[in-house]
């Protein structure tokens, strides 16, 4: 068994791009260092011309000083050879300071980048690609890059560079040994070519289930507790397992290809040096060249053929570089949210007035999630969106946050087209309190503030005494610089739900979203924090989703969606009294509830359990504070 594939993998794969369609995003990373890099292929060239040196002294050590006996020039050959070595070390070293400290510079710039794109891209994007897939692009995919700036592409084109020279020379000493050493290493060039062209799907399809297998990974970390509880830790194991064996198979294609190119490099290297021992032999012989000319020549071939090696090494680099700026570019590719063409109306302080009018949607084509939705909330006005699970109430509630686009009909605020709003004059103005509280590994006051950085120490604690979160924060050693630990873990669920929601209350939006906002409270917690809410939502227009239908009775309107559609609407006392389908759910839900506690036999059933439910059902509750909390939640129920 092997991780999930993620959608990507699952689509037809992509021809890869040219390296020319890549040139641009290149130039997008060199452009800024242009003048950096000038200073390092100057500094590179220094560096190959001194390392000439050493090669071209050899035919003046053997020929004029050892077979000639001109002793005076030993010294000042060994002064230039030292001397060129002594310029070469350091420019080294300054190749290594400049370059690599600036492709690491690259790196964490290109992290940057991908991560503020990424965090601008719409939720869809999110619902279709794994966390952990996100984690890879963002921390693995720019790895590369270094070698486009740093001393691997110094390197490459260094070995080129010496290569000219070098064949500048070899033709000087000897056109016909250097034209058909030539002419074997341009037949393995191209063969280089298509390897390198093969091997770049093979690094990308790498780069693809390296992020399948770190998402799976993530997920199972994440949901540690689940695993555990199911005693699922040979199965997450397995899965990992498999995940790993297709990277493995992948690592060893490439091993296998490169292994290929250094089996090639290494014959080629053989071949070449028994022809130029052969063509060398015969003309040291035929007088047409002296020892020391071929001793010269020598040198200078390897300094020909090295770059043969480098290539094969510094080559797989770079097309590892390429493949991993492919899909990095796919993902810059990607739109976000707030460039939409269409988002182009700024909105000021809002009233808070939501209409939908004839809204279809579906997150797939051709599957239809809400249609014919048609309702307004007025400003200041609470409405309640109930019904079973699954029947679309979150995504009403997605559109109303602009998580989403409908796919027919529209969404507006004030009048104003919700598709055709800037996201950030917007979003700043609603407040989202969500039934899987969400808390980021920082202390209690982080999160809190989360929604509001420049709030004051002052309104912070005023947010958590209103939420009741300070009941068990002051307990706590830290107190408020107590560390929630990943997602809030420390805490208890409602202890965490508590802290949502003063998030919610510094915030102070005029738009407030509760999505089942005290499920994990207890019935106590429930109805002191309440208050809290009630005082939150007075005067701002607020979207309710409840599965506690006890919690909703005070909502201006309620709304009864199912199967996508609103079947019902009205106030609880005139949906009560039609005994429709709201009041199925209310009975049978509150029937349950009342004889929780009680033995068999016992209490009302049936008619008298209606009889007997709580005070002003049938009217409709006349208590002072909104919501009122159930006693029970039924495990199942509505």
């Amino acid at each position: 068994m092997s991780a999930a594939p993620s959608p990507e993998s699952k689509a037809k794969p992509e021809k890869p791009a040219r390296l020319r369609e890549l040139l641009p995003e290149v130039w997008v990373f060199i452009k800024p260092r242009r003048a950096l890099l000038a200073v390092g292929f100057a500094v590179m060239a220094i560096n190959r011309m001194a390392g000439l040196i050493l090669p071209a002294s050899t035919r003046y050590l053997v020929d004029d000083i050892i077979q000639k006996r001109h002793l005076q020039m030993l010294v000042p050959l060994v002064l230039a050879v030292v001397g060129a070595t002594a310029v070469q070390g350091i420019t080294s070293f300054t190749l290594t300071q400049l370059l690599s400290k600036e492709a690491q510079r690259l790196i964490a710039e290109l992290r940057r980048k991908v991560q503020a794109h990424v965090g601008r891209l719409p939720v869809a994007f999110y619902d279709s690609t794994k966390t952990g897939a996100l984690v890879s692009r963002i921390m693995s995919d720019v790895e590369g890059s270094r070698n486009l700036i740093g001393t691997g592409m110094v390197q490459f084109v260094g070995g080129l560079f010496t290569a000219l020279f070098a064949l500048a020379i070899l033709i000087k000493i000897s056109p016909s040994m250097t034209a058909a050493a030539v002419g074997i290493l341009a037949g393995f060039g191209i063969a280089l070519k298509k390897a390198f062209g093969t091997m770049r799907p093979i690094f990308r399809e790498r780069r693809k289930i390296t992020a399948e297998v770190t998402g799976r990974l993530t997920e199972s970390l994440g949901g540690v507790r689940v695993v555990k509880g199911y005693h699922a830790e040979d199965h997450e194991a397995k899965v990992f397992a498999g995940g790993v064996e297709r990277l493995l198979e992948n690592i060893l294609k490439t091993l296998t290809a490169t292994s290929l190119m250094g089996l090639a490099s290494s014959t080629l290297l053989g071949i070449v040096s028994a022809l130029i021992m052969f063509l060398g032999a015969r003309q040291i012989v035929g007088g047409g060249m002296t020892l020391g000319s071929f001793l010269e020549y020598t040198i200078f071939l390897g300094l020909l053929v090295g770059p043969v090696f480098q290539i094969v090494d510094i080559g797989t680099d770079l097309t590892e570089a390429v493949a991993g700026l492919e899909r990095t570019r796919e993902v810059l590719g990607e739109r976000p949210e707030d460039e939409d063409p269409r988002r182009s109306v700024a909105l000021g302080p809002i009233h808070g007035e939501v209409t939908f009018e004839n809204v279809t949607f579906g997150y797939d084509a051709g599957k239809t999630v809400l249609e014919g939705i048609i309702f307004t909330a007025e400003p200041g006005t609470v409405t309640a969106l109930v019904g079973p699970s699954g029947a679309g109430k979150s995504t009403m509630i997605g559109l109303i946050a602009a998580f989403y686009v409908p796919t027919a009909g529209t969404v507006r605020v004030d009048g104003v087209d919700l598709a055709a709003v800037r996201l950030d004059s917007y979003r700043t103005q609603i407040g989202v309190v969500l039934q899987d509280t969400f808390l980021f590994d920082g202390t209690i006051r982080e999160n809190v503030a989360f929604s509001r950085p420049d709030a004051t120490e002052e309104q912070i604690l005023a947010a958590c005494r209103t939420a009741r979160v300070d009941e068990f924060a002051e307990a706590f050693e830290n107190k408020y610089e107590t560390i929630v630990g990943e997602r809030g873990v420390k805490l208890s669920g409602g202890q965490k739900q508590r802290v949502s929601i003063a998030r919610a209350i510094l915030a102070d939006p005029r738009i407030l979203i509760l999505d089942e906002a005290t499920s994990s409270l207890d019935s106590e917690s429930e109805a002191l924090i309440q208050e809290g809410l009630s005082y939150l939502m007075r005067g701002r227009t607020t979207f309710v989703i409840a599965h506690r239908l006890s919690t909703v009775r005070r909502a201006d309107q309620i709304l009864v969606v199912e199967a996508g559609r609103i079947v019902e609407r009205g106030t609880h006392g005139s949906l009560y009294a039609a005994e429709g389908r709201y009041y199925e759910l209310y009975t049978k839900q509150h029937g349950i509830e009342s004889n929780l506690f009680l033995a068999p036999g016992e209490g009302p059933v049936g008619e008298e359990a209606r009889e007997s439910a709580p005070e002003g059902i049938a009217a409709g509750d006349k208590g002072e504070t909104w919501p009122l909390a159930s006693t029970r939640t039924p495990r199942g129920g509505i």
